[in-house]
């Protein structure tokens, strides 16, 4: 009889992002994206323009971040304080670039003004020539035709565009989704149907709808998230539905439903998630889509209310004012580097999903 001894074998240690244990396969994808440089470095360059402009109150803002007066701190850019707060005559909300306010301010205190003292909305009121003025130490972008810093424009209209297609895209994904997965799970009539609907629906001129609806109501931004949205879910359901239709009938399926488990259970627990692979792939180009044509319809009037941060209202700026090229290249170079980092993106994903793709990259 052979003695028994322990084994010096081990399980080899899975990979690990972040602490955490993470899967061979994923662990794969990850390095295939990591191969893909130029979409590896454009997800960190977009996701750190994003980060920067997420806190565009704290960088491009009329409102002082911190006062302090009389002994006691005051944060502007969070509460409303009147003028009398400071010493004024008038109970309406103090006007921060308003020389007498800042003086009324010092001589008991002092006050922090973000990098950049305009919003989007502000007026510079002591432009040297007439607007739109040239870039300047003052103005690193110059002004548009309404005296309105452009540099603090184009960070809140970068931010507003991303979040309008980020937030598109999350809920055309749930409606796409489902209703390809209906269709390819439960075939027949219902498919049948459906894929009329979707065939009559997407024939109808988008943009022109888009527009005359623009146009009946004044537009917000879930006025028009609501409106691209009965148009956008589209995109996905057809490789959403080839994947439930060639799936449906594979072994683990139809065990599945020999032991009585639900339908939507079957869909969505066992079915989706061979589904999602097709379906991230497309993501970053939906998003870039959503931003086109948020753009569009700015630079046609139909978008965001007047006033609001638009990079395609800046776009429609440049238009309207040849003899002010700073207004053009801004947008454009603002909207094609936007753009561009998004398409670098979905390639990365693309090939990280990608089965035929060998491992290329070094995971670490």
């Amino acid at each position: 009889m052979t003695a028994a001894f322990p084994t010096t074998e081990t399980t080899p240690e899975r990979p690990r992002v972040l602490g955490l244990p993470i899967t061979p396969i994923t662990a794969r994808r990850l390095m295939n994206f990591r191969a893909n440089k130029r979409g590896y470095w454009s997800l960190w360059i977009f996701a750190a323009l994003f980060f920067f402009t997420l806190f565009a109150e704290f960088i491009a803002n009329d409102k002082p971040l911190l006062v302090r007066f009389a002994g006691d701190f005051y944060t502007p850019v969070f509460n409303s304080y009147p003028e009398t707060t400071f010493g004024g005559d008038f109970a309406t909300e103090a006007d921060y670039s308003d020389p007498f306010v800042v003086e009324l301010i010092e001589e008991k205190g002092w006050l922090v003004m973000p990098l950049i003292p305009y919003s989007f909305d502000t007026p510079v009121t002591d432009l040297t020539m007439p607007a739109p003025s040239p870039p300047s130490l003052q103005n690193w972008l110059g002004t548009d035709d309404q005296a309105r810093d452009v540099t603090a424009r184009l960070i809140y209209g970068f931010r507003i565009s991303v979040l309008f297609g980020f937030t598109l895209t999350i809920f055309a994904s749930i409606i796409g989704v489902t209703a390809g997965a209906v269709q390819g799970y439960f075939g027949g009539w219902t498919d049948l149907l459906f894929q009329r609907f979707i065939e009559i629906w997407s024939s109808l001129p988008t943009l022109f709808l888009l527009i005359i609806l623009a146009s009946v109501v004044e537009p917000t931004f879930w006025w028009l998230l609501g409106l691209m949205l009965l148009f956008s879910w589209m995109s996905l359901v057809g490789v959403v539905r080839a994947e439930f239709l060639r799936a449906r009938n594979f072994d683990y399926v139809r065990a599945a439903r020999a032991l009585g488990m639900g339908n939507w259970i079957i869909m969505f627990r066992h079915v989706l998630p061979n589904a999602m692979v097709a379906t991230l792939t497309l993501l970053p180009f939906i998003t870039a889509g959503s931003v086109t044509v948020l753009t569009s319809l700015d630079f046609l009037g139909f978008g965001l209310p007047p006033g609001s941060p638009s990079l395609g209202e800046m776009l429609k700026q440049g238009k309207d004012n040849f003899f002010a090229p700073w207004l053009g290249f801004t947008s454009f170079f603002a909207i094609a580097i936007m753009l561009s980092l998004m398409i670098f993106v979905g390639e990365a994903v693309r090939d990280a999903f990608d089965p035929r793709k060998q491992i290329t990259g070094d995971f670490g």
